[in-house]
């Protein structure tokens, strides 16, 4: 078994891409050793930024017989064909949600690491945050009672107002649900187990966005995906959710409150790695803070929990089991507004064990 610090390698250099960089070459217990985009001068210049020491092509990052961890990073409509090749080249593959464009890719992606003895591991990562690692402590210890009811908002404008390149983001694979709804749905399951069946609405406001700024700025383009999803969801264990998923609202809200038979818990926005986080009692008159243990560094920590996981022979935390499962519920979601029926699932997970107290992304623990 090997030791010492993960090999690791971007494929993306994208505007995500400086959130993991900044935090996997701070990492102790990773490497990160190369960058790669179709756009090999763009994967450069990453790497001059982040003292990365090799740049170029996937296959050129492929080839670094260090490498043992790629980093996926991306656009949805490539994520099966790049993870693909990386199982190919005898690489653990973590990606960015969603895992595929469908459930079917997903499986066999999945089926092929399995094939091969590797890993999947896939973004979100944002409920090994504090805030969302502390909200799972809480119900564990019974602070609201059993878990009955959740409620998921997230409510925006749509990214075209500030992102440069916002056209993928209406793409198949996007749109609020497979691009925001992964955050929610992550961390519901995180919280309260697999799900089993998913009802739903969807509608799409306009055949048309304007992108808001940088060099296009003021440029219409195509929306391909519904633009505002409602859903419904059951639970294996027999709670049961209401989500809404918009780039229809004029304000951002974002929410999820959990209701249990002694109170509500009011997690943090999921795609965040903090607060704030709140309870409220039965007999409460107001929310009280609860108290965050965990860190809130950011992107990264799926991977980094993966890389530790690697070297110990342990389940990875954010795992392509979990992936697939939010894939294929999302996938259920738009199959039921089309229908005008419930969906039923047929994936599952084992919900994943919160991070030990302490857990340390700055320590180096792998020698």
């Amino acid at each position: 078994m090997k030791t010492g610090p993960v090999g690791v390698a971007i494929v993306g250099a994208g505007a995500i891409s400086d959130a993991y960089l900044r935090n996997l070459t701070a990492f102790p217990d990773v490497e990160v050793l190369g960058v790669a985009d179709l756009e090999v001068e763009r994967a450069q210049a990453k790497a001059r930024a982040y003292d990365v020491p090799v740049a170029g092509d996937v296959d050129t990052i492929l080839a670094l017989p260090e490498v043992e961890i790629v980093v996926n990073l991306t656009i949805p409509a490539a994520h099966a064909a790049v993870a693909s090749g990386v199982l190919r080249a005898g690489k653990h593959v973590y990606g960015e949600k969603p895992l595929t464009l469908d459930p079917e890719e997903g499986d066999k992606l999945l089926a092929e690491a399995a094939a091969r003895g590797l890993r999947v591991g896939n973004a979100p990562d944002t409920f090994l945050g504090a805030g969302l690692q502390s909200a799972k402590r809480a119900l564990a210890s019974g602070m609201i009672g059993t878990p009955m009811a959740a409620t998921a908002v997230m409510q925006s404008p749509g990214p075209e107002s500030w992102h440069p390149n916002p056209e993928f983001l209406y793409q198949r694979g996007a749109g609020p649900l497979f691009d925001i709804g992964p955050y929610y749905l992550t961390a519901l399951i995180a919280m309260m187990g697999p799900l089993s069946k998913v009802a739903a609405t969807a509608r799409q406001a306009r055949p048309h966005r304007v992108i808001g700024s940088g060099p296009k700025g003021g440029t219409s383009f195509a929306v391909e995906v519904p633009t505002h999803v409602m859903a419904l969801i059951d639970f294996v264990g027999g709670a049961s959710a209401s989500s809404t998923f918009s780039f229809d609202s004029p304000a951002n809200v974002t929410m999820i409150e959990i209701i249990g038979t002694e109170g509500t818990l009011s997690l943090p926005d999921p795609n965040t790695f903090g607060g704030p986080l709140k309870v409220r009692g039965a007999g409460d008159g107001d929310w009280r803070d609860l108290p965050l243990e965990g860190t809130t560094i950011g992107r990264g920590l799926g991977v980094l929990d993966m890389a530790r996981a690697l070297r110990a022979d342990l389940p990875h935390r954010a795992s392509g089991t979990m992936a697939l499962h939010v894939l294929e519920a999302m996938t259920a979601i738009i199959e039921s507004a089309d229908r005008g029926e419930f969906r039923h699932l047929e994936t599952t997970v084992t919900e994943p064990d919160p991070l030990p107290i302490g857990w340390d992304p700055h320590e180096a623990t792998l020698g």
